[in-house]
């Protein structure tokens, strides 16, 4: 497990991976120095709440 720290304006993300749209795993450090990326997270999306 990782650190439970806060991450706090101005703060680097740190490294993770996911599935993409298509089913491919993805790690946020591909793009680093390459784009801009922009994290959403959408509270109670896709839920009955």
């Amino acid at each position: 497990m990782g650190s439970s720290r806060q991450l706090q304006v101005g703060d680097h993300a740190p490294d993770f991976s996911l599935l993409d749209q298509n089913g491919r795993m993805v790690r946020l450090s591909e793009y680093e120095g390459q784009k801009t990326a922009v994290l959403a997270f959408y509270v109670k999306a896709f839920t009955s709440g």
